[in-house]
């Protein structure tokens, strides 16, 4: 379980034996709601194997994809709200069947009260995805939506340009109106550069999407 995660292979003795003692693995089928807007957090989750999808939902029903966690990685979220003794205040659902370790909120902060490994590894974690969550408004206030959309097909492409989404999926990933989306998946559909199908897109021209984003 430990060594899922780079920087607790050195956790302190005492401090392991806590962890171990108290942590508990799940396997959470997909499509589960983890958490929701309002809830309290009950436990600090460690991802082994699988995806979960953290998002925000406004009053009108407009999404914004703000993070997955993975294989290996740790919430924002629950660190923040475990922090604070805060609500959450996003929503977290599992993409795939995932497979994570639960550690009680009571542990979480009795490790990080006695343990500088385990402190370390929880703000390192917290840094990093603070800093993607940093490029993630960078991007949705600064740049274009065209340019936006552009790289986010050519990454999602694959090497055979072929994407299973809709446009609602694409509006709520780049954090925008599905109204916009389907505008301009339109205009780049005029060019010539994709076919749009239902619940699929074919990128045709991947090269003149990938100008557009330099």
């Amino acid at each position: 379980m430990i060594n899922d995660f780079p920087g607790l292979e050195c956790l302190e003795d005492t401090a392991k034996a806590l962890l171990m003692g108290a942590a508990q693995q799940a396997v959470v089928p997909p499509g589960t709601v983890v958490f929701t807007s309002g809830t309290s957090c009950e436990n600090y989750f460690l991802v082994t194997d699988g995806s979960v999808r953290v998002q925000m939902v406004s009053e009108n029903g407009r999404e914004i994809v703000l993070y997955r966690v993975e294989s290996g990685q740790t919430c924002i979220m629950t660190t923040s709200c475990l922090m604070s003794n805060a609500l959450y205040g996003a929503e977290a659902i599992t993409e795939s069947e995932v497979k994570a370790v639960m550690v009680p909120a009571a542990t979480f902060q009795k490790l990080v009260d006695s343990s500088p490994v385990w402190r370390t590894f929880v703000f390192s974690s917290y840094s990093t995805r603070l800093a993607d969550l940093l490029m993630l408004v960078d991007e949705v206030a600064f740049h274009r939506i065209d340019v936006r959309l552009a790289k986010f097909l050519l990454e999602r492409g694959g090497v055979d340009g072929q994407l299973v989404t809709t446009h609602q999926d694409l509006a709520s990933e780049l954090g925008s109106a599905r109204e916009v989306i389907s505008r301009q998946l339109k205009e780049f559909e005029k060019r010539g550069w994709l076919k749009l199908q239902r619940g699929r897109i074919e990128l045709l021209q991947q090269n003149a999407l990938g100008a557009l984003c330099d």
